[in-house]
C-alpha cells in the first residue's frame, strides 16, 4: 500500500495539468448541478419561496372593528406580527373586467413580516403637497393616496399594469379612480374568479375617502413553530372573542393551494435532474478514463518492475477518487459561499434556496452521488488499467485503427480535400468507438432539446391556445339575467368587433356512478353551431347525447372513448355517448362536454349561465373586453379563460438555465473527447505528417473530425430529444388530467441553432488542440509510440 500512494504522489506530480483538469472539471459540474438543483427548488415551490423572502405570517385573522389585535403579540409562540391593517371590501373594475378586493391600509415602507413582493411598478409613496384625492384622485401623474399596489393574480383577473387606472367601488356604492403603482406577490390564497375577493394595498388617507367608516381588521401571525398553528389559532381566538373573528386562514390554505402547481413541476424538473446528474457523471467518468488511457506506457513500466494488476488498480482508484472528492468540495463550497453572489435569478435562486425544502438532502445528495458514479466509472477504468501488458511494445505493434475503407480511397482519388476525408476517419474509427463518442456528447443535447420541447409547449399556450383546449378567451356573464333575452344578448356580443363566435354555455356538478366523486358537466355551443373543442382523439360531436371528456375525467371513470356515460344530475340521469378525447386545462380533466341542446332535453327552462367568446386571429382580450364593458354599460361580467402556462411561468427561467447547465457539461465532454482522439492517434500524425501532410492538413483534419462528431452527435441528440420531450410533456399532461397531445416540437429553425452551435463549438474548442499538435515535430511524438 506505501509503494502504492508514493506511486499515486510521484504520478501526481509529473501530471499536474491532467489532474488539475480533472479537478476542476469535477467542480464545475457539480457546481452546475447544485445551481440547477436550486433552481429547481426556486421554480417547483413557489410559495414556499415568496413566504420565505417575505418573512410571510402563518395565520391571517379577519376580525371586526375594534378588535384588541396587538395584544397577540404577547402569545406564547408568537414571533411577530404582520400590521394590524384596517381593511374594507371593496369592487375593483378595469379593462371590462371586475374582482372583489379587501384593501388593506398600509404605510409608505413595506412591513417586514408579510412584506408584499413588488414584481412590477413601486410601493405607495405618501402624498405630496397638492396631490388630489377622492373620486378623480390617480388619474394625474403625482403619486400619493390616489394609488393602489394590486396582488398579482387579482392583477391578472383585471388585466391591470402599473401605471393603469382602476375604478374601486366602496361599501357606499361610490366608485373612486386609483392609479396602480405596482404589483405584488404574498404567500396567502390567490384570488379566483367567483372565490374570496384578493388582496390591495392603500395609503390609509386612501382607505378613509373610500370605506366611510366601514373597516375591518386583519392580522398576520408569524409563528416560532409552524406545527403549533392550530393551537394558536385557537388561543387568539378565545383572546379576541369568536364573536370578533370573521375569518382564519392558515398557512396550509395557500400551500395547498399551489401543490398542484408544485407537484407537477417538481416532476417535470426530477427527470431533468436526474437526467443532468447522469450526464455529468458521464462527463466526470470520461475525463478520469482519458486520463487513465493517456497513461498507458507509465501503467506498462509499473508493471515491468513488479507492480501487481491490483496494485496498480487501487493507486488509480485511490488517485482519481481523491481528484473527485476535491473537486466535488470545491464545486460544493463554491456554490455554498458565492451561489447568492451570482447575478440574476441564478444567484436569487442559489439565495433562497438554503430555506427551502429539500436543500440538504440535495446539497448532501448532489454531491455523494456525482462521487459514486464517478467511482464507479473510475473502477472500471482501474481494472482495465491493470490488465494493460508489461512489454509497451507489443501495444505498439497493434494497429491503432481500421484500414482506409474503399470509399475513403476513392474519395481521395476524387481530389476531396485530404483533410475532410481523414477527418472523417478519425471521426469514425470503429463501429463500437464512434458510438461511444457519439453517445455521451449526445446525451447532453437530448436534454437540451427535451428542454426545449418543453418551453415551446409553454409558448403554444401563449401564441395558440385554441390548440390547447383554450378557443374561447374570454367568458361573459350577465349580471341581470332577466334584463335582456339570450338572443339580443347575442347579437349585442356578436356585434362587437374582433369576436369571431359567440356559444352559450352551461355548467352543472354531477355524480358519477356508485356517487363516489363529481364531476363538470358542460354544455357548450349549440347543435347548429358547436363549440370548437380541442379534439386530440375520436371526434368531435355531432349528434344527439354526444360528447367529448376530458383526461381526467375518463382516468376516474376507467372507460375509453366511445364508452356510453351515466351520470346524475340533481336527482336525475344524464347518459351521454363519449365520441372523442379533448384537452381540458380545467378541473383536472374531469370534464365533459356536450351541446347545450342536450342539457335541454334534461331540462327543457335551462338557460345558459355565460357565453364563450371566441375571438379573431390576433385581437387583444384586453380591448375586447373594454369595448364589451362600453357596448354593456357595464351590465356584463367579464373574465378572461384562465391560462394554465400563468402557473408555470417559473419554469421558463429554469429551462434556460437548465440549458446553460447541460451546455457547459456538454463542452467539458466534448474537450475530453478531442483531447483523447489526438492523444489516441498519435502516430497517426506521425506518418502523417512524414508523408508529406503540412502542419494545416494536420490541424484541419483534427478540427473536423471534432466538427463531423459533434455533427453526428447533435443530429441523434435533436431527433431522440425531440421524441422523448414529445412523450414525457404528453405523459405530464396526461398525469395532471391536462390530457396527452399538448407536447410542440421546437421549430425546424431552433433546432438547427441547437445543431449549429454544437458543431460550431466543437470547431473552436478543436482549434487550440489542432494548433498545438500541427507544431509538433515528428521527434516529439516518436516516444508516443510506445
Amino acid at each position: 500500500m506505501r509503494a502504492t500512494l508514493r506511486w499515486a504522489h510521484a504520478d501526481f506530480r509529473a501530471h499536474r495539468g491532467e489532474a488539475l483538469f480533472v479537478v476542476l472539471a469535477s467542480a464545475g459540474i457539480i457546481a452546475s448541478l447544485l445551481l440547477a438543483g436550486a433552481l429547481f427548488s426556486y421554480a417547483a415551490n413557489p410559495w414556499q419561496r415568496i413566504f420565505n423572502q417575505s418573512h410571510g405570517a402563518h395565520i391571517w385573522l379577519h376580525t371586526r372593528a375594534g378588535a384588541d389585535t396587538d395584544s397577540l403579540v404577547g402569545l406564547d409562540g408568537v414571533a411577530a406580527l404582520s400590521g394590524p391593517y384596517r381593511t374594507t371590501a371593496t369592487t375593483v373594475e378595469a379593462h371590462g373586467a371586475r374582482a372583489g378586493v379587501t384593501l388593506r391600509a398600509a404605510a409608505a415602507a413595506p412591513p417586514e413580516t408579510g412584506r408584499p413582493l413588488l414584481t412590477a411598478g413601486s410601493w405607495l409613496t405618501p402624498p405630496q403637497s397638492g396631490t388630489r384625492t377622492g373620486p378623480d384622485a390617480g388619474t394625474g401623474t403625482g403619486t400619493g393616496t390616489g394609488t393602489v399596489v394590486l396582488e398579482a393574480s387579482v392583477a391578472r383577473a383585471l388585466w391591470a399594469e402599473p401605471g393603469d387606472t382602476v375604478r374601486v367601488t366602496g361599501p357606499d356604492g361610490a366608485a373612486h379612480a386609483l392609479r396602480v403603482s405596482g404589483t405584488a406577490e404574498v404567500a396567502e390564497p390567490r384570488y379566483h374568479p367567483g372565490g374570496a375577493p384578493g388582496v390591495g394595498w392603500v395609503l390609509a388617507p386612501a382607505l378613509d375617502e373610500i370605506a366611510h367608516g366601514s373597516t375591518g381588521q386583519s392580522v398576520g401571525l408569524r409563528l416560532t413553530d409552524p406545527d403549533d398553528t392550530d393551537f394558536i389559532v385557537q388561543r387568539a381566538v378565545t383572546m379576541l372573542g369568536a364573536d370578533r373573528v370573521a375569518q382564519v386562514t392558515k398557512w396550509q390554505q395557500a400551500r395547498a393551494e399551489a401543490g398542484g402547481d408544485d407537484r407537477l413541476l417538481g416532476q417535470v424538473f426530477a427527470v431533468f435532474g436526474l437526467g443532468a446528474l447522469l450526464a455529468a457523471a458521464l462527463a466526470a467518468a470520461g475525463a478520469v478514463g482519458a486520463r487513465v488511457r493517456g497513461q498507458l506506457r507509465d501503467i506498462a513500466i509499473l508493471k515491468a518492475v513488479g507492480f501487481t494488476p491490483g496494485q496498480v488498480a487501487r493507486g488509480f482508484l485511490v488517485q482519481h477518487l481523491a481528484f473527485a472528492l476535491l473537486g466535488v468540495t470545491l464545486g460544493t463550497t463554491a456554490i455554498a459561499v458565492l451561489g447568492a453572489r451570482i447575478p440574476g435569478r441564478i444567484g436569487e435562486a442559489a439565495g433562497v434556496w438554503q430555506d427551502l425544502p429539500g436543500h440538504t438532502g440535495l446539497m448532501i445528495g448532489v454531491p455523494c452521488g456525482a462521487v459514486l458514479l464517478i467511482a464507479a466509472a473510475t473502477g472500471l477504468s482501474a481494472w482495465r488499467a491493470g490488465r494493460v501488458p508489461p512489454v509497451p511494445v507489443a501495444r505498439a505493434a497493434l494497429p491503432s485503427a481500421a484500414p482506409m475503407t474503399a470509399l475513403g480511397r476513392r474519395a481521395l482519388g476524387m481530389r476531396v480535400p485530404p483533410a475532410l476525408v481523414l477527418g472523417w476517419r478519425a471521426a469514425f474509427p470503429r463501429r463500437g468507438r464512434t458510438l461511444v463518442a457519439v453517445g455521451r456528447l449526445a446525451l447532453p443535447l437530448v436534454l437540451i432539446t427535451v428542454a426545449l420541447v418543453a418551453w415551446s409547449t409553454l409558448d403554444q399556450f401563449r401564441s395558440r391556445p385554441a390548440q390547447m383546449g383554450l378557443p374561447a378567451a374570454l367568458t361573459v356573464r350577465a349580471e341581470q339575467p332577466a334584463g335582456t333575452s339570450d338572443a339580443e344578448l347575442e347579437k349585442i356580443l356578436a356585434a362587437v368587433p374582433d369576436v369571431a363566435e359567440v356559444h352559450p354555455g352551461a355548467e352543472v356538478a354531477a355524480l358519477v356512478p356508485g356517487q363516489t366523486g363529481t364531476i363538470t358537466l358542460r354544455g357548450l355551443g349549440t347543435a347548429g353551431s358547436p363549440y370548437p373543442s380541442t379534439v386530440v382523439e375520436g371526434r368531435a360531436p355531432d349528434g344527439p347525447d354526444e360528447a367529448v371528456a376530458g383526461q381526467g375525467l375518463l382516468d376516474l371513470l376507467g372507460v375509453r372513448v366511445g364508452a356510453w356515460v351515466r351520470m346524475t344530475v340533481e336527482g336525475r340521469p344524464q347518459i351521454l355517448h363519449v365520441v372523442g378525447r379533448s384537452i381540458e386545462p380545467e378541473s383536472g380533466g374531469r370534464v365533459i362536454t356536450t351541446t347545450l341542446d342536450a342539457l335541454r332535453e334534461r331540462d327543457p327552462a335551462l338557460r345558459p349561465d355565460f357565453h364563450a367568446l371566441v375571438l379573431r386571429e390576433g385581437a387583444d382580450p384586453r380591448a375586447v373586453s373594454a369595448a364589451l364593458a362600453t357596448v354593456a354599460g357595464g351590465t356584463l361580467e367579464i373574465r378572461e379563460t384562465p391560462d394554465p402556462a400563468d402557473r408555470l411561468e417559473p419554469a421558463r427561467a429554469v429551462i434556460a438555465a437548465l440549458i446553460a447547465v447541460l451546455a457547459l457539461i456538454g463542452l467539458t465532454e466534448l474537450l475530453t473527447l478531442i483531447s483523447t482522439g489526438v492523444r489516441d492517434r498519435g502516430r497517426d500524425l506521425l506518418a502523417l505528417k512524414a508523408i508529406g501532410l503540412t502542419p494545416r492538413q494536420i490541424g484541419s483534419m483534427i478540427v473536423t473530425a471534432a466538427a463531423l462528431t459533434a455533427l453526428a452527435a447533435a443530429v441523434v441528440g435533436t431527433v431522440l430529444g425531440a421524441l422523448s420531450g414529445g412523450w414525457l410533456v404528453d405523459a405530464q399532461g396526461a398525469s395532471s388530467g391536462i390530457g396527452a397531445g399538448i407536447a410542440r416540437f421546437p421549430s425546424a429553425p431552433v433546432l438547427s441553432v441547437v445543431v449549429a452551435g454544437a458543431v460550431l463549438g466543437a470547431v473552436v474548442a478543436a482549434l487550440v488542440p489542432a494548433a498545438r499538435t500541427a507544431r509538433r515535430r515528428p521527434a516529439d511524438s516518436l516516444s508516443e509510440t510506445l
